[in-house]
Order: structure tokens, then sequence, then C-alpha cells
């Protein structure tokens, strides 16, 4: 899909900053002399813990700044400038989570090479130099700082973010989070070019440049840290096979977390011997939409991600961000790779990533955990054992370099499992969950097992009554992005039932649910019983519905 130019000045935006309760510092007014603008996402940010003086918090979804029962927190930013940018105004852009309290000091800071994956209270630079203040509305939802007399070109910026308060700490989303920080630049506009007669050629428009993404050439520095891999050269394509313009509204940030909108994914040929790829290949053309995701499936020992998938994820036409299931205990138990005896299966995976595959992707460790629990002491499958799994592998795959996995915790969210008193005990911890997830299906079929609509699959409540799955996640979770990681209608396949009501529960839904920003499709003509039809094309009327759905701009979100 074709989409429009689009530029931003950075008062229009500080316009509209300065309702609901947004806190704007001498925004810089636009002019013919400036140019297109540049958002860019923190290369680093976390913040450092006076009373955990050796807590790293850089994988958190906030930062968190004040003073409260003697423990001072201090916010740290870190912003790449891409070279060749001819900068003419600068504004840093925070989004509060909760009350606002106390007089906030934005400093800058040596760039010493911290990192938000080793910044400590103990080693974190000092504050220098005071570049900002701004004293917020308790209920402020944003702060905004000028920066136009400190960034005033390319290079690296970092800063400390503090508060007065003395009983009071202060939330702000991070990059790990939706409306994460960003510094926003407004670039000086191109000269006009010198006609030297009437009879001269028109002027050449000169390119749009797209917030969000940097106008270097590519091999200047980039807004986020180059990860291993990303450096490889694609092939080298017509012009009029390159993909089209980006959408410069919606684009992901370090997480894969979209600024706006949902990923659109899909998992296809599910329970045949087709080729996933071409499978998925063959959906994307049915359902009229490409996928950003593609979902794979994977267990024990098997050498993945598989060339065909590398290839999907590298299509210069349509990359899409691998979604990788890995059964890693399989023919083992839970325990048993919590205590390291896997290391070698782990260790092997991490240097096939680390040699071949530097591009972002998903990974989901052992799918619907829920379905394996054997709720006895000593099974090496009690829910305990599987967060000692989950928490082993993650850190022993960061361990060994592995930085650009983004961990999903896929719950199938049950009811029966929601009411069990272990299902909490899943989870293995903040820090090693980037994205909370759900496997959840409907029923076409009215009276049949779960027959509902897209609000039912996420709102299924434990037996007996309490709180339901998106609610739960989004609260106790809070910070955590949620990704509907398998989901479908289906009907039995020998009653062949309208799907359409169904897919067109989605959208509305998706309003009400902010939280959720990705849904991953998985389609099937039979399921692993052989009995139910989760496919999109049942009937002309389902797939004509599906189209409907797939075709909303709600998905057309930039993969970066």
């Amino acid at each position: 899909m074709r989409r429009s130019k689009l530029a931003k000045s950075v008062t229009a935006l500080a316009a509209l900053a300065a309702g609901a309760g947004t806190v704007v510092g001498s925004a810089p007014a636009a002019s013919a002399d400036t140019g297109p603008e540049l958002k860019l996402a923190a290369t680093d940010d976390t913040y450092v813990s006076s009373g955990r003086k050796d807590g790293v918090f850089g994988a958190e979804g906030k930062l968190a700044v004040g003073r409260l029962d003697k423990d001072t927190k201090v916010g740290f930013l870190k912003f790449a400038v891409p070279a060749g940018t001819s900068v003419a105004g600068a504004q840093l852009r925070l989004t509060t989570i909760g009350e606002v309290v106390g007089k906030f000091t934005l400093s800058r800071v040596a760039d010493t090479g911290w990192s938000e994956k080793t910044l400590t209270s103990s080693n974190a630079p000092q504050a220098g130099a005071v570049v900002g203040t701004l004293t917020p509305r308790v209920d402020a939802k944003e702060l905004v700082f000028d920066l136009g007399a400190t960034v005033n070109g390319p290079g690296t910026y970092s800063f400390a973010l503090q508060s007065s308060a003395t009983s009071a700490v202060t939330r702000f989303r991070s990059a790990e989070n939706t409306g994460a920080p960003a510094l926003l630049i407004s670039t000086a506009a191109a000269p006009a070019p010198v006609v030297s007669s009437p009879a001269a050629p028109a002027p050449v428009e000169s390119p749009t440049v797209l917030p969000s993404l940097p106008s270097a050439p590519p091999s200047s520095p980039a807004a986020e840290p180059v990860l291993p891999g990303d450096e490889t050269v694609p092939p080298a394509v017509d012009d009029e096979d390159m993909p089209p313009p980006v959408n410069s509204e919606c684009v992901t940030g370090k997480l894969l977390v979209p600024s706006c909108g949902v990923l659109w994914g899909a998992a296809a040929g599910g329970f045949t011997d087709a080729p996933r790829d071409q499978a998925l290949k063959d959906w994307e053309k049915l359902s009229g939409r490409t996928a950003s995701i593609f979902h794979t499936y994977h267990k024990g020992d098997e050498p993945f991600p598989l060339k065909s998938e590398i290839a999907m994820a590298r299509d210069p036409k349509s990359p899409r961000v691998l979604l990788m299931n890995w059964k890693i205990a399989y023919g083992s138990t839970w325990a048993k790779v919590a205590k390291g005896e896997q290391d070698k299966r782990i260790d092997a995976f991490a240097a096939r990533v680390k040699a071949g595959f530097g591009e972002k992707f998903f990974l989901v460790l052992n799918h619907e955990p829920e379905n394996d629990v054997v709720a006895k002491a000593g099974s090496g499958w009690e829910a305990k054992d599987f967060a000692a799994m989950y928490r082993h592998t993650i850190e022993r795959l960061r361990a060994k370099g592995v930085t650009n996995a983004i961990n999903v915790l896929a719950y199938m969210g049950n009811e029966k499992w929601m009411a069990q008193s272990w299902w909490k005990d899943l989870y293995p911890g903040d820090d090693v969950v980037d994205w909370m997830g759900l496997d959840s299906y409907v029923s076409a079929e009215k009276g049949y097992y779960h027959y509902g609509m897209f609000g039912d699959l996420l709102d299924r409540q434990p037996t007996g009554g309490g709180q339901g799955w998106y609610d739960w996640a989004s609260t106790k979770h809070a910070a955590k992005p949620i990704m509907v990681a398998e989901w479908g209608v289906y009907h039995r396949v020998n009653k062949v039932t309208d799907k359409t009501a169904g897919f067109k529960s989605v959208l509305p839904e998706l309003k009400k649910r902010p939280n959720i920003k990705a849904i991953v499709y998985f389609d099937t003509a039979k399921d692993d019983e052989g009995d139910r039809d989760i496919s999109i094309n049942s009937t002309p009327a389902n797939l004509a519905a599906f189209k409907s759905l797939a075709a909303d701009k709600l998905f057309d979100v930039t993969i970066r």
C-alpha cells in the first residue's frame, strides 16, 4: 500500500502537546527556514537508585525519578543525532505514568560509554550543566524540554533527569514501553537551488525526511544501536521493486513496540506438510496484506532460524519479524533446563543467532505452558520450574551476546488454568519478559465451546470468576505491551458457519484496549485434532470480512 509523504513541524507538535496537561518549555517557532522533523528514540534510557546501588533497571518499562524513604532515583537518557543532520531546534518529550511531583531538572552528563545494561548508582556519571527546568502540574501527561540551545548538530547527547521531590517518585515511560522518550529535531530547510535563467529546469523537490527515520546515508550512525548482523547490506533491487514509502506515523521501537497502530502477523499452513514460508506468502495474497510478523515453531535441538525463515525476515520488499516458539525442554524437563543441563542446546542457538541473524526477533519459550504443567513436587514440570527455565534461558542467551531477542511469555489463558493456584507462579519476572502474550480462540457456532467475539477471547475469567486475562495482564504487568500471539475464529469442520461477526469485532476491541500492540492469526483448515476449521476462507463471506479487517490502516506499521 502506497503511503503519502508527511512532515510535521516542532511547533505543531508542541501546540498539540500543550493540551492534556503537557508542560512545554519555550518551544521554538516554525518558520520557512525549518525543514522536516526527525523523531529519535533513545539509544539508552534507564534510572539508578541510591537504595539499590548495584541495581540495573535498563530493561524496565519506566524511568523512576525522585526520592522516597531515603532512596533517590535519577533518570538517564542518551540520544544519537545522525551525521549530516542540520539542526534548527530540538525538544525532549517524556510521557508520564501517574502523578507528577516536584521541579524537574535536566542536566548534561558526559558520554563516558555508559549503557542502560550496566548503569548503576555506583558507576553513574555526575550531572553536569543544567539545560532545562520544569515545574509541571500534578496531572501533567507529558514534559517537553526545549533543547534548541543544547542539541546543535550531529553527535551523542546524554542527560540526567532529577526531581526536587523528597517524598515522591515520578515515573515516565521508557523505550521499553509505549509513549517512549523522544528527541524531536527540527531540521534546517534545504537551500533553494540556483536557477541560471528562466529556461532552466524547475527545481527538484527535496526528499521528505520522515519523522522517526534519520536522514543520514546508510553509513551514518543510526538513532538506535546497530545490532549484530544489521550491517548486512541487502541485495540490490531495481527501483520498481523497491518497497512502498514507509508509514511515517507508526514505527517500531527498540523492543518492536509500535509508536501507534498494531503489528499484524500470522502462522499459516498449520498441521500440514506445506512449507511455512510459502504457506504464509499464499495466505498474505489471500488476505490482501503482507504480515509484519511471521510465526514459526521449533523444539529441542532443531537448528533454527531456518534459511527460509531468514529469507522472509530479509525480504527486500516486505521484511517480516520472526516470532519463534521454542520448546527448549523437549526431551528433557523445565527443571533440568533451569539447572543448566541443556546449556549446550542454548549455546548452540546463541551461536547461530550471533553468526548469521542480526535482525530483531520475538522469542517465545514453551508457549501455552499451562498445558504442560504437572503440579506434583519433583516432576520437573511445576509452574515454578517453568519460571526458572525461562529465566535461566534468557539470562544465558544474554550472557552469550544475544541482544536482538525480544521475549514474549505466551499464556493460554484458559478458564481452568487461570483458576489454578500455580497460574501466577509461571511468571518469571519483569526483567526477562518484554511482552505479555496470549494464545486464544473463539467459536463462530452459537452454543459451541468458546462461542464469542474477539473481546471474549481476551476477557475469559478463571473458573469460578475473577479478573479476565486482559485486565489481569494490563494491571499486574501494566508496563508490558500485549501480543495476541495466536488467535482465530473457528467452526467445526463439518459445521461451516459464518465467521464475519467475529472478524468484524476485532477493530472495536483493539481501539478500546491500547495495551494490545500485536495480533497474530493462526490459520489452518484442521486443528491438531482435525475437527476445527480456523481458516479465513471457509466461505466467501468469511474471506471478504477478513480482507476488510486486514485492509485497515491500524495495521500500517513500519518495522525498524
